[in-house]
């Protein structure tokens, strides 16, 4: 039986990743901090569900990919064939309040992971990055081959440089790694600081919603199981150092080191008026929209050319956005129950983790 690390196990991507894992018969070490950027109670709900459903086949660990030699002991003990890196700090606009905790979850933590994953190579080992890594670039869609130089917020730049420090160790020790950027992920068990939460939230508790840039936005909304699909496909798609330099056109795959980045979108740019309009028709209520002007560290559109990761898993993700909507919309009755009152925050588009 295979073992795999997921690290950032009770949060959104972590928790869809890892019940998929275990459904098809792996054994998942799960390591999260249970931290308190949002309600702590969703995530420890995620853990318990992932318990009972993989029994013995599930370990969950509690504790900070930052304490240094936690992640040793776990890769030393466990000895994981493959690694799906997950945990770290997210947001956007918190970055901006807050910046250390990004410097010590994003950096500090994928450090710690790399000096274990040196002292215990695992096959493969898998790091979330972020569609926020793109900054100011304007040449859509974004392909994993454009440079990626000019992040818009410190979220976005922790993310890059820890491509940046992964690259380092993939070339130095020979370790394969995988950067897979993230486009916004929505979905059942969705984070409540991301739009589609809070939005809804806002809608059936009668609120308004906050809209910044006036509306003028577009995202390649990515819904989470399509995404933890793409992640399980990829883990056995190793990347190899190339022996005489040579990378094929439009791969990502770096000339001196078994590294490669992926993106993982929906390969469409979506209007937030589509989005919203299906919020909509989900919870069959009118959004009154409080228009703002645009966010600092944020950027008007994203949009995945997703050619690379097809033709390396064979596999496209393709959910639309009124069915993802509606999916999430019914866990969310579901969960919460019908008119919980709740207070609404705009769009963040720093990606779910």
């Amino acid at each position: 039986m295979q073992t795999v690390l997921i690290t950032g196990s009770a949060g959104f991507i972590g928790f869809h990743l890892a019940r998929l894992l275990l459904e098809r018969g792996l054994r998942v070490v799960g390591l999260d901090a249970l931290s308190d950027y949002y309600d702590v109670a969703l995530k420890e709900k995620r853990h318990a569900m992932l318990a009972e459903l993989g029994g013995e086949n599930f370990l969950p660990v509690i504790g900070r990919v930052e304490e240094p030699g936690l992640l040793l002991r776990l890769f030393a003990a466990h000895r994981p064939d493959q690694v799906v890196h997950l945990a770290a700090q997210a947001g956007v606009r918190y970055s901006i309040e807050n910046p250390r905790s990004y410097l010590e979850s994003n950096l500090i933590g994928t450090f710690e992971l790399l000096e274990a994953a040196r002292a215990h190579p695992p096959a493969h080992m898998l790091l979330a990055s972020t569609s926020s890594a793109y900054g100011a670039n304007t040449q859509m869609p974004y392909g994993e081959t454009q440079k990626a130089d000019h992040q818009m917020s410190f979220y976005a730049a922790t993310k890059k440089s820890t491509e940046n420090m992964a690259h380092s160790y993939a070339h130095l020790f020979d370790l394969p790694v995988t950067m897979f950027r993230f486009f916004t992920v929505y979905g059942p068990w969705g984070r409540p600081d991301m739009a589609l939460f809070k939005f809804t939230r806002a809608i059936l508790a009668g609120e308004p919603i906050e809209v910044y840039n006036h509306g003028e936005m577009r995202r390649d909304f990515t819904y989470v199981s399509d995404l933890v699909e793409a992640i399980r496909l990829l883990l056995a798609a190793v990347p190899e150092r190339p022996r005489d330099g040579a990378v094929p056109a439009g791969d990502s795959l770096s000339p001196v080191a078994p590294f490669r980045v992926v993106n993982i979108g929906n390969s469409e740019s979506v209007a937030l008026s589509r989005f919203i309009a299906a919020i909509e028709a989900a919870t069959g209520l009118e959004a009154r929209r409080h228009l703002l002007p645009m966010q600092p560290g944020d950027v008007p559109a994203t949009w995945a050319e997703t050619g690379l990761l097809t033709r390396l898993t064979g596999y496209a993700p393709q959910t639309p956005v009124e069915e993802g909507v509606r999916r999430f919309v019914e866990w969310y009755r579901a969960y919460y129950r019908p008119n919980m009152a709740g207070k609404n925050a705009g769009l963040d588009t720093g990606q779910a983790g």
